[in-house]
């Protein structure tokens, strides 16, 4: 049975890696004035996800870099392109798939670095600004598209790309779509909303068509609400929530564990698992930490 009023455990964060300085330069960018406040910066990291080399790979938005870091904290520029980079994520069969908040639906090639788009519009209108992306087993894609939408405009879209290409728009009137995941049955999509402090569960019924989304988790506190989520092998929702750390809930969204680094590291956004360790992108500071969790993460390339 489940215990509501459980010890809530705290997990140690400790830092992995860093971008080196060589690939630093502070500035004022068009990406930081809007979503910045006009602050000059130096890279903004997110969207970390592992090849099944067990690099991970990252991406750094306001300057449209992708990277990928070895096993022994080895940075490599894989490739600098136009456009603002927002989540990563990489198909069993090698392709990379970019959510980028400029321009939409992108695919790299890891061999060449060459990043072509795979899907620009949305039924010829043009998306708000993606942000995150995810596979689910049978290869369908789930993206959301915040752009600037929140409390006053709740206007941020989740989509679906079937593994045939058949395009679905899912949820239409979200206050600021952030992270996007799947429970292990596939049955249930959750989706961070950011501006609301809240995480949406959309359950799909069979042809997965959602019926009665609704709160899974409400948050309070920080400096913004959640961002990148993920789930782990006995449906613990891990859930990156801004200037607080990162939660674990259990599979009844109740919560067990809370990973914080204090004040130095306020915009941890986003995570990936290698088996029990966490891998987070400290944003701002460019630096990538990591964390012991209880359990493992969600088996990789399990699509189709």
């Amino acid at each position: 049975m489940l215990n509501p009023f459980q010890e809530i455990k705290k997990i140690e964060v400790r830092r992995f890696t860093a971008l080196p300085a060589k690939f630093r330069e502070k500035r004022r960018t068009a990406w930081s004035d809007p979503n910045r406040q006009g602050a000059a910066v130096d890279c903004f990291l997110e969207g970390p996800s592992f090849d099944r080399q067990g690099n991970l790979w990252c991406v750094d938005i306001p300057f449209g870099r992708i990277f990928k870091i070895n096993s022994k904290a080895e940075w490599q520029l894989v490739t600098q392109y136009d456009g603002w980079p927002n989540g990563l994520k990489i198909h069993r069969d090698g392709r990379i798939f970019i959510a980028d908040y400029r321009r939409g639906l992108m695919i790299l090639d890891p061999g060449t670095g060459k990043v072509e788009p795979l899907l620009e519009t949305a039924f010829s209108e043009g998306f708000k600004g993606l942000n995150d992306l995810h596979f689910a087993d049978n290869g369908d894609l789930y993206f959301t598209d915040q752009g600037q939408s929140g409390i006053a405009d709740p206007s941020g879209r989740v989509w679906r790309l079937r593994a045939g290409g058949e395009l679905q728009r899912l949820v239409h009137n979200a206050p600021s779509p952030n992270g996007v995941t799947l429970n292990s049955k596939n049955s249930q999509v959750f989706v961070a909303m950011t501006r609301s402090q809240q995480i949406w569960r959309l359950p799909l019924m069979e042809g997965g068509t959602p019926s009665k989304t609704g709160v899974a988790i409400q948050l309070s506190g920080g400096h913004a609400g959640p961002d990148g989520i993920e789930m782990d092998e006995a449906d613990g929702l891990l859930v990156c929530h801004l200037g607080v750390g990162i939660w674990r809930f259990d599979a009844n969204c109740l919560p067990t564990h809370l990973a914080h680094a204090g004040s130095e590291h306020r915009l941890m956004t986003n995570i990936a698992f290698k088996e029990k360790t966490l891998y987070i992108t400290d944003s701002l500071n460019g630096e990538i930490l990591t964390a012991d969790m209880p359990v493992a993460g969600k088996r990789m390339f399990s699509h189709l």
